[in-house]
């Protein structure tokens, strides 16, 4: 069983992928992350905590990372980030407050420990900006060499970007953070728009989970039927950071194309993933980028993980644990 640690800006996908990684009998997830994108840091470790508490998985160290993009000093979130994922985070969905606080230890120092700890068996799965993980990798670059796989939701490569035709929204935020990481020699498997897009949950799946009669159903259908709500060019959401998730634990469901990758960092083009002009012929690239997925499959793993969770939930609820 792998080991995982989640990077999220929780945000309502990050919520799927946190259901996911908590549901899954094929990783043990040893904590979370915490950073800026979706919403601010204080709020996205809040919800994380919150919805722990809410399945009964209090057990999950929680901790808060950057604030900020590394060349910059404040960070101010996008008027879209609001519309899609609500004030909150999570679609304006009220979910109880946990009674626990973060740790006190810092997400890049949490990262670094684990890494040492565990070796190629941790699997890191960002699912906002990048920043935590290049601090991590500047802070203690030995840690390089024993790291296992970094499966990380952002970019696009044979598609348009999400924030403009470029650029995906969490390469965005921290250009200078991402390209670090995909050119840092690390093991990176880019789940981005290429994929993440091709991959639809509806509202006939949020009713499914609503029917386990837990809290915990009930409020995923909701978060998410909101979540619906606000991708008009579709008949239901895409499921962009749940792909990562999965991914960490069923790469057998991707085509990925092996790259040297890097990301444009200032002009038009800011933030644009693409292979590294300087090492087309160099031998071994260390990104994979995903170009193909089985989204049947996907979705079904999806639904299945999360319907479990929320069955067993329902079973500790009733039984008062």
């Amino acid at each position: 069983m792998i080991k995982m640690i989640l990077d999220l800006d929780t945000g309502i996908d990050d919520a799927m992928a946190l259901a996911y990684a908590i549901g899954t009998k094929e990783a043990e997830l040893i904590g979370v992350t915490g950073t800026f994108g979706n919403v601010y840091t204080e709020v996205g470790v809040q919800n994380v905590l919150n919805i722990l508490n809410m399945c009964n998985e209090n057990g999950i160290p929680v901790f808060a990372g950057a604030t900020h993009a590394m060349d910059q000093n404040h960070f101010d979130r996008l008027e879209v980030s609001a519309r899609i994922h609500g004030d909150n985070g999570v679609g304006q969905v009220a979910i109880e407050t946990s009674p626990r606080e973060i740790e006190t230890k810092s997400a890049v120092d949490f990262l670094i420990e684990s890494v040492k700890k565990y070796g190629k068996e941790l699997v890191i799965v960002p699912t906002g900006p990048l920043t935590n993980l290049a601090l991590a990798l500047k802070k203690a670059p030995e840690i390089k060499d024993i790291m296992g796989r970094v499966v990380l939701m952002g970019g696009a490569l044979t598609i348009p970007g999400n924030v403009n035709q470029y650029t995906e929204a969490n390469i965005s935020q921290d250009p200078e953070a991402a390209k670090y990481v995909f050119e840092s020699g690390i093991d990176v498997t880019m789940v981005g728009l290429d994929v993440t897009t091709r991959s639809l949950l509806t509202k006939a799946d949020t009713q499914i989970w609503r029917e386990t009669g837990s809290v915990a159903g009930k409020t995923y259908a909701d978060m998410v039927d909101y979540y619906i709500s606000q991708h008009f060019e579709v008949e239901g959401c895409y499921l962009h950071d749940p792909s990562a998730a999965i991914n960490a634990v069923h790469p057998e469901y991707f085509t990925m194309l092996p790259m040297h990758m890097t990301v444009i960092t200032e002009g038009e083009a800011e933030g644009r993933t693409i292979g590294d002009p300087k090492k087309l012929r160099d031998p071994n690239p260390n990104v994979k980028v995903c170009i193909g997925v089985d989204s049947p499959y996907l979705v079904k793993e999806l639904n299945e993980t999360l319907l479990s969770l929320f069955q067993t939930v329902k079973v500790k609820e009733f039984s008062g644990n």
